[in-house]
């Protein structure tokens, strides 16, 4: 069985060689949406009780509109009764996406929101360490106090006032008298 981040290179890939991924990508937003506010369409489509056949029908009905790669990629995943691997196939098609195009995501951790000054201040700082283009999301977490977590590219750098307390009072803890 092909797991979900190799159907997602696999749409990329054959996006990419037809010039149509910028599209295909809205339309996987559009398929990801649809599938998110309906969930169980993926229990239906995946039930062993529902025939083949049925299932690819209803891929046609619901997402026929879409790009033909995509519905292809949605029928594959029904036939197998994999169609519960389409999040993260969508996922790896994002990364794939975001990676070809210099794309860096970023989620800014901080206890308040982050002003539009401060996003582009950040966004200006990560630019100088490398180059890119960074899409910067910012969650609000009080409990970590002042200060930033930034998660990207699989790392996470903790600037936080929390983080810094908790290390401080470890080595107070440590400290022999």
């Amino acid at each position: 069985m092909t797991d979900a981040k190799e159907y997602g290179r696999a749409l990329f890939l054959i996006t990419e060689e037809d010039s149509v991924s910028d599209k295909v990508r809205l339309d996987v937003q559009s398929a990801e949406s649809a599938i998110k506010a309906n969930p169980e369409y993926v229990k239906i489509i995946d039930s062993p009780a529902l025939p083949k056949s049925e299932r690819v029908e209803l891929i046609d009905k619901a997402f026929g509109s879409l790009d033909a790669r995509l519905v292809n990629l949605l029928k594959i995943l029904a036939e197998n009764r994999s169609f519960y691997l389409f999040e993260k196939a969508a996922r790896a098609y994002y990364a794939f996406y975001d990676e070809s195009r210099g794309i860096v995501r970023v989620e800014a951790v901080t206890a308040v929101p982050l002003t539009k000054e401060q996003t582009a201040a950040l966004e200006r700082k990560l630019r100088e360490k490398q180059r890119g283009v960074y899409v910067i999301s910012n969650t609000v977490d009080p409990s970590i106090l002042g200060g930033i977590k930034l998660r990207y590219s699989g790392f996470q750098l903790d600037g936080s006032v929390k983080t810094r307390l908790d290390k401080f009072e470890e080595a107070l803890k440590s400290t022999v008298i």
